[in-house]
């Protein structure tokens, strides 16, 4: 629970501000003070005194309130919080922060602010997928700053996709999961999930059988207890877990550059299921099939990622965990990558089709380490990611 907690909630200007009235409400109900900031777009969804009534505190709005200021100065208020939470983080609210901007009470605050900050971002879907918000969610997540959600789903514009602002109770359980105190509290953590999409033209591509719902698992048991997590995934079926920093890649390249952009970490899982080749000059128009004639295509290595960080001299995570799925000799296999990646553990499991692994709720693994291998009975994919969590918390104690 929240007993004792306090949040500072800057609400930005977007349709979704209305969803802060029962945020605010969730978390109260659940012990935490909530400290109101709306910028003076988010007042033209929700009202000072609505916002103020449910949250039994006054709402701040203004950065050059001389009432303000002699009561508690901005400053002051931007470092009280255990938590700042931006909800709905608008494109708008990103890129002032992205850039560092402050220009007014919300942006004053967040750049003064020396606690965590989680931003819960909210917009119309091609806002949402422009190359710049990219680069500021990108930015941010490098900033140390988290994220939860967006969802995908109808907009108020009318539009569908990426873009919706998470539920209330979404929020909640991010906020919980960043202020809970537990062995892995102060740890980064560096995740990959999911499988790489290599592209062979515009409209087709070669990739693994991975749902990303072993990597989705590990990064929310992590973050449960008390780790700070980088979450980076590739085109995953898998829902994205709350209370972590998402990074959406697409291929190898992608994926390689974003890992070494979340880095530095206490420690690294690799769980995502990474293309090993890649086409060499992917064409820009879809290949025409021609009759009695099969195109030929060129392939290329891609990057290794788990060898390039286990192998890095410098900044090198303290803990790199592999994963190997395999569909004979696994253990053989598995013990030859560890060695030939340099990397600390290997995580194996049998993906073979009769085992329904790949993509199923269950998994079977052996954890390969210096000392030897550990077989682990079959279980859901979850007991899997709380095992090793606390494998992990115990190894960076």
């Amino acid at each position: 629970m929240l007993a004792g907690k306090r949040v500072l909630l800057i609400i930005g200007g977007g349709i979704a501000a209305y969803k802060c009235l029962d945020l605010i409400r969730r978390l109260r109900e659940r012990g935490a003070a909530v400290t109101p900031v709306l910028t003076r777009a988010a007042q033209e969804f929700v009202t000072p005194l609505s916002v103020a009534a449910l949250a039994g505190e006054k709402a701040f709005t203004d950065l050059f309130d001389l009432t303000d200021e002699a009561e508690m100065g901005h400053i002051q208020l931007s470092r009280v919080a255990d938590l700042v939470v931006v909800a709905p983080a608008t494109a708008d609210l990103l890129a002032k922060m992205a850039g560092g901007h402050a220009n007014d009470l919300a942006t004053t605050l967040l750049m003064a602010t020396d606690t965590p900050v989680l931003c819960v971002p909210a917009m119309n879907v091609r806002m949402y997928e422009h190359a710049a918000t990219g680069r500021n969610i990108a930015q941010l997540t490098a900033d140390g700053v988290r994220f939860v959600g967006p969802n995908a789903g109808d907009m108020a514009c009318g539009e569908f996709g990426p873009g919706r602002m998470s539920e209330p109770m979404e929020i909640v359980e991010a906020v919980q999961g960043l202020l809970a105190d537990g062995p892995l509290k102060g740890k980064r953590v560096l995740v990959t999930s999911g499988p790489t999409h290599e592209p062979i033209d515009p409209v087709r591509y070669i990739a693994n059988r991975s749902s990303g719902a072993q990597g989705t698992a590990i990064a929310e048991a992590l973050a449960a207890m008390g780790a700070e997590v980088v979450f980076v995934t590739g085109p995953a079926d898998a829902v994205r877990p709350q209370g972590v920093a998402v990074v959406e890649v697409e291929t190898a390249a992608e994926m390689l550059s974003a890992v070494e952009a979340g880095l530095p970490a206490d420690a690294a899982v690799f769980a995502a299921a990474v293309a090993d080749w890649r086409v060499k000059g992917a064409g820009a128009s879809k290949i025409k099939k021609v009759k009695g004639k099969l195109p030929s295509l060129e392939f290329v290595e891609n990057p290794d990622i788990l060898k390039t960080v286990s192998q890095m001299k410098k900044g090198r995570p303290g803990l790199v965990v592999g994963f190997a799925a395999e569909t004979d000799d696994v253990i053989a296999n598995a013990v030859a990558k560890r060695k030939r990646k340099g990397c600390d553990w290997i995580v194996a499991n049998d993906v073979s089709p009769e085992t329904g692994i790949m993509g199923g709720s269950e998994n079977a693994v052996h954890l390969i380490s210096e000392e030897g291998v550990e077989d682990w009975p079959r279980m859901g994919k979850g007991e899997v990611a709380r095992q090793l969590a606390q494998r992990i918390a115990k190894a960076l104690d």
